[in-house]
């Protein structure tokens, strides 16, 4: 039973980490130094201010991001058009350029989100061998 509450307790530490975008060693330090929205240009840290970890593993290592940001942007993009299409906005020829349009500002409104979210999936998610240490939160 012990053991079960220590995965639980890790689990929602998790989420609380990818949330708001802590480091995946130590879950203390930021990942990005700015807020995803505003007028600050979204800077990603070198290095963990608090353990130190390298958050670009290896030369190149963010262009896989590039594939989790367009996955996530598809997902976004089908959504909305399922949402406008349930809610009354008809697929016709008439209509075309409503969907165009709504789609471009979906892209637009959730890139700074997608590019921030991109980056902290790959690291948590898809990065072998980088796991969470908690004796490094301390």
């Amino acid at each position: 039973m012990e053991t079960n509450t220590k995965n639980k307790e890790l689990y929602i530490s998790q989420w609380s980490g990818i949330v708001n975008a802590k480091c995946p060693r130590c879950r203390v330090g930021q990942v990005f130094s700015g807020p995803t929205y505003g007028f600050k240009i979204q800077k990603m840290n070198e290095n963990c201010p608090h353990c130190n970890l390298k958050f670009e593993r290896e030369p190149g290592y963010f262009y896989v991001a590039m594939f989790v940001s367009y996955a996530m942007n598809v997902a976004e993009m089908i959504s909305v058009s399922v949402a406008a299409y349930i809610l009354g906005l008809k697929l016709d020829y008439d209509n075309l350029w409503y969907f165009v349009i709504l789609l471009f500002g979906t892209t637009l409104v959730f890139s700074p989100f997608n590019y921030r979210y991109s980056r902290i999936v790959l690291l948590y998610w898809l990065s072998p061998g980088l796991h969470y240490e908690p004796e490094r939160s301390k």
